[in-house]
């Protein structure tokens, strides 16, 4: 079986949500599967790390795919005439955009398809995304995911969300957890005081971890520490470990009229193996948007043995089980509230460390891979 992926977001060092679902779940999907061939379609030239094993042809189909207008081009114009080509037995897309003018011509094996589609925030949320990004979005996703053959998505919440607002049959989604990278595991208290020394000048804090985005929520986040601050005279240091997006006005309008903006600390983009030791050198995450397919940075906190505070709303009682600390996300008092129990209450933490630890069972990359798999299957032996 020849199975051609949408690779365009595996871009070395700009690895986000879907890029690791992609890199994670094909490095194994590859490897586990040497009997068939992977055609991986680059949007630019790629990195080598991307390539897993012998059974990939990397190709690079233009052009860059980075704006509304070419992914159209991409999709509608660039990967019809790659599926007529090599006639691919399936399309897999981690990003869930498919080729909607392509048709298999006659005499030409079909070429079958499963869309990723890991949450529909910008149906609910459609302020946050830029204008062009959300008129293509919500014209051309309904229409991928009335034409996939499978649907796959990252919880139970995304499923539903997806049949509901496609009218799509929940028989035809498939729900595949996001995982961890084995990477994010407890250090002992010296290696998080050398942490603490580099990133927080040696206090604790809370950490954050996400991109800029505004459905990340940092606004209320920094208005919650403020408070949190001003009621409870301590050394706390806030992390923020992110790269800007769009629409960080509010973010930096908050940060600004904070009475404590000294303790709050902006690292950028972190790499994994730094990533990894800020994450379980922190008291507590903190990690409560208003909207969320799955929250990947909760799982790396259950396998770092770190407590969370998360959002009550979407995925996020699902992924956190009875591991975090649920707080309303459009509540500057609530997420507040979660921080000081979280700070004064050392049993709690304990019991939520307990806690995730059982919950973190749930989520792999391994278990990632296979579900995918098995969704890819349900595809291939259709009739």
């Amino acid at each position: 079986m020849t199975i051609a992926v949408n690779t365009r977001l595996l871009i070395k060092d700009q690895l986000e949500g879907i890029g690791w679902f992609t890199y994670e779940s094909l490095k194994r999907i590859t490897k586990n599967h040497s009997d068939h061939k992977f055609l991986f379609l680059f949007d630019r030239p790629f990195s080598e790390e991307f390539i897993f094993s012998e059974n990939i042809s990397p190709i690079v189909v233009g052009p860059q795919a980075r704006h509304p207008f070419l992914w159209y081009w991409w999709f509608e114009q660039s990967l019809p005439k790659f599926f007529h080509k090599h006639e691919p037995d399936l399309f897999l897309s981690p990003d869930g955009f498919l080729s909607l003018s392509f048709s298999a011509p006659a005499g030409m094996k079909e070429c079958k398809s499963i869309a990723v589609i890991h949450d529909l925030n910008f149906e609910h949320y459609p302020q946050d995304i830029p204008f062009l990004a959300r008129k293509y979005y919500k014209k051309y996703f309904p229409q991928f995911a009335k034409k996939a053959n499978r649907i796959a998505t990252v919880s139970e919440y995304s499923k539903q969300d997806i049949s509901k607002h496609y009218k799509i049959s929940p028989d035809k989604i498939d729900v595949v957890y996001d995982g961890a990278n084995e990477l994010f595991k407890p250090i002992v208290e010296e290696q998080k005081k050398i942490v603490r020394q580099k990133y927080s000048q040696g206090q604790e804090y809370f950490l954050f971890v996400g991109a800029l985005h505004p459905r990340k929520n940092v606004a209320r986040l920094l208005q919650a520490f403020d408070e949190f601050k001003k009621s409870e005279p301590s050394k706390m240091k806030l992390v923020i470990a992110g790269e800007k997006m769009w629409k960080t006005g509010d973010i930096e309008t908050v940060f600004e009229n904070m009475q404590f903006k000294s303790d709050v600390i902006f690292t950028g983009r972190l790499g994994t193996n730094d990533l990894k030791d800020v994450m379980a050198a922190a008291l507590a995450l903190v990690f409560v948007p208003y909207f969320e397919g799955f929250g990947i940075p909760i799982v790396e906190a259950m396998y770092c043995d770190v407590p969370v505070i998360t959002s009550n709303v979407t995925s996020m009682p699902e992924v956190a089980g009875n591991a975090g600390l649920l707080v309303d996300p459009f509540s500057v008092d609530s997420i507040k509230d979660g921080m000081m129990r979280i700070y004064k209450d050392e049993t709690l933490r304990n019991q939520l460390i307990m806690n995730g630890q059982k919950q973190r069972e749930n989520f792999s990359w391994d278990k990632t891979a296979e579900k995918l798999w098995s969704c890819i299957e349900k595809v291939i032996s259709a009739k």
